[in-house]
């Protein structure tokens, strides 16, 4: 990957990391995406399965979906996707489907990556469609903002097991 090509791949994930911490903001999983296409962001997504209810509503899916609405075509070709966290394996089937250029993401996900992590939908032989591949952008960034997320609830949750447990002492 060359200088120029590495800061915008630095830039696009700044953005996603962005729509990750609203994300967390909202009380979601801190992910994000960004769809760009011709140098352009085209689209953008973060968690919204809480907010929506919706199991399916990942930052990629939903920055695809907005993708497709942008250009009138659910096939995105020649488009590059940015995500904070590796895609699962509903989100990169959706990126083979939409047929997706390319996919860039921060930190690796070892229990439901799908990108080259525990199996990999993206670059799959046997599939009509694969994805060019560039990981580990801003990884360290990506992986913090996660990590930092669930220290966070952990935290609450011990801290609301101890409220409780108070609770019944005095009761």
């Amino acid at each position: 990957m060359s200088e120029i090509s590495n800061e915008i791949h630095e830039k696009f994930m700044r953005r996603a990391l962005a729509l990750a911490a609203h994300a967390e903001a909202l009380g979601e999983v801190p992910v994000g995406a960004v769809v760009v296409y011709r140098g352009e962001v085209i689209a953008e997504g973060w968690n919204q399965q809480i907010l929506n209810n919706d199991p399916t509503a990942h930052a990629e899916v939903m920055a695809l979906q907005a993708a497709g609405r942008a250009i009138g075509n659910y096939r995105l070709l020649d488009t590059q996707l940015y995500v904070t966290l590796e895609p699962c394996v509903m989100c990169a089937g959706a990126m083979v489907h939409g047929r997706v250029g390319q996919l860039i993401f921060g930190a690796a996900d070892l229990k439901t990556g799908a990108a080259g992590s525990i199996m990999d939908i993206t670059r799959h032989g046997n599939l009509n469609h694969q994805i060019e591949v560039v990981a580990g952008v801003l990884a360290g960034e990506c992986s913090e903002q996660l990590s930092g997320f669930f220290r966070k609830r952990r935290a609450a949750k011990r801290a609301e097991k101890l409220a409780r447990q108070q609770q019944s002492a005095a009761d």
